[in-house]
């Protein structure tokens, strides 16, 4: 059992970060040690089973979480309406709301086409709820956003499609939609964001957008992270223009902002594909990225809803960077959900967390850690 619980994270890791430690006796030892905690993690350090993290948010919201069950137990679209009017201009929090409802429906709609459902009888019932929403009340700005961004998540699923442009084409008509019935909301753009991005818009073109952003949410942490890959090498843009975007960002942020996080997604954003030098993770880049976003952690309220995004990528920089006892501090903070970057770039966001929080509590322990000594007061 314990060989193939070795084996199963060194898949979901791709050997980059755990063939390393297969080569030492004792960190093999360590390792086995921390995934079996992490196969039964209740009995060890109180983190969450695998097959109970949550995919869908970075961290917790039980406001949402229950809007989505309402939608899902009754495929009304009003719960979700009723929980973004109550979220008002709080942009932070709005946009994270606006993007798990619109990957709820689309979730949906996925679901029902890979489980190869018989539709000739009728349409889709997937996301039929967003659909009834938009149908029902059409001035709706909540509704209208989140259409905006179903949309956008739909064209991304293939890109390659022939219909992708002309689905991005319609996500860029609905931002407008909402942007129109919200004058003074950023949420619209932010989407649009996306859509330039996809269909290779103009860097003129882009600022230009971005502009609209800045005037309506100039620091919002979310906007700035849907702009970076836009300027990112694997975009249109290039690991100097990222960066540099990236630290302007950090530079001007007020206090308590999380912008100083921002040069760590701007890194990861530009590893090399072979990344298997240890040294990397410890080069005054990185460790400048790190202590960027420690800062910010700091610096800004506990309860920011982008919080859990940084600390999640701060997790997978911390392990490949051997610093254990900071990688546990975080994850005792975000353990539970895992629905952020880097996991959700995977196709198993979960197993690929898990892998990284078993080899935490190895390293961990390697360095005299115990369960004992592990506080619990995150959850």
């Amino acid at each position: 059992m314990d060989a193939l619980l070795v084996l199963l994270a060194a898949i979901a890791l791709g050997g980059l970060v755990f063939l390393p430690w297969m080569r030492r006796r004792r960190a093999v030892q360590q390792t086995r040690q921390g995934l079996l905690v992490a196969g039964d993690p209740m009995a060890g350090y109180g983190f969450v089973p695998l097959d109970e993290l949550d995919v869908r948010l970075p961290g917790p919201d039980q406001e949402l979480d229950d809007a989505l069950a309402a939608v899902r137990h009754s495929r009304d679209w009003r719960p979700a309406a009723e929980l973004l009017k109550s979220t008002g201009d709080d942009w932070e929090l709005r946009w994270q709301r606006v993007q798990t409802l619109a990957g709820s429906a689309a979730f949906e709609l996925a679901r029902e086409t890979t489980d190869g459902e018989d539709h000739a009888a009728g349409p889709r019932s997937g996301g039929i709820w967003l659909r009834t929403w938009r149908l029902e009340s059409p001035k709706d700005p909540g509704g209208a956003q989140t259409h905006a961004q179903f949309l956008v998540l739909q064209a991304l699923r293939d890109p390659g499609s022939q219909d992708f442009r002309m689905i991005m084409e319609e996500a860029r008509t609905v931002c407008r939609e909402a942007a129109l019935l919200a004058p003074g909301s950023p949420i619209p753009y932010l989407t649009e964001l996306a859509v330039a991005r996809g269909l290779g818009e103009r860097a003129a073109d882009f600022e230009e957008l971005w502009a609209e952003v800045v005037r309506r949410a100039p620091h919002h942490m979310g906007a700035h992270l849907a702009a970076l890959p836009y300027w990112s090498q694997k975009w249109h843009g290039s690991r100097a223009q990222a960066e540099a975007f990236a630290q302007r960002a950090a530079a001007g942020a007020p206090e308590k902002s999380l912008l100083p996080a921002l040069p760590l997604f701007a890194v990861y954003e530009h590893l090399p594909e072979a990344n298997l030098v240890r040294g990397l993770y410890q080069s005054a880049v990185v460790e400048r990225a790190i202590e960027g976003a420690h800062f910010a952690l700091d610096q800004a309220p506990a309860d920011h809803p982008v919080a859990p995004h940084v600390r999640h990528l701060l997790i997978w920089f911390l392990v490949r960077a051997e610093r254990y006892a900071e990688a546990m501090e975080q994850l005792r903070l975000v353990d539970g959900h895992v629905g952020a970057v880097p996991w959700s770039y995977g196709r198993s966001p979960a197993a690929e967390y898990a892998a990284y929080r078993a080899l935490a509590i190895a390293g961990w322990e390697q360095l005299g850690g115990t369960s004992a000594g592990f506080p619990r007061d995150g959850h």
